[in-house]
């Protein structure tokens, strides 16, 4: 991602590197928005349950980027279990749908899930 391109300058910190580690890190910020901006949760609600994971992390003396996201993506599931946009069951259903996709996956190809939920 370059810092010139004005389509993907926003995602990129003021050194040109970009903002995210990993795909699925700009991914669980893209899902937070989304949900905030659809009404599914409140930015207040997000807020203040991304801050309480984070706290845990940190009591449990882990503090770095891939904690962070990490707790990103537990806020998440949280948040969507207690909408209940997804239970906790489904969302066990879609992560193992997943990762099965994805372990029979050959290197390179995009992971498609052919049913699998």
């Amino acid at each position: 991602m370059s810092g010139s391109d004005p389509r993907t300058a926003h995602l990129t910190q003021r050194d040109s590197e970009p903002a995210f580690a990993e795909p699925w890190h700009a991914q669980a910020f893209a899902m937070a928005s989304l949900l905030v901006a659809s009404g599914v949760i409140s930015g207040a609600h997000w807020s203040e349950t991304l801050g309480a994971k984070l706290r845990e992390a940190q009591l449990a003396g882990s503090d770095d980027t891939e904690t962070y996201y990490r707790a990103v993506l537990s806020a998440l599931e949280s948040l969507l279990d207690q909408a209940r946009a997804i239970s906790g069951n489904e969302l066990i259903q879609r992560r193992d749908a997943w990762e099965r996709a994805y372990l029979r996956t050959p290197h390179g190809r995009p992971v498609v899930l052919n049913g699998d939920l």
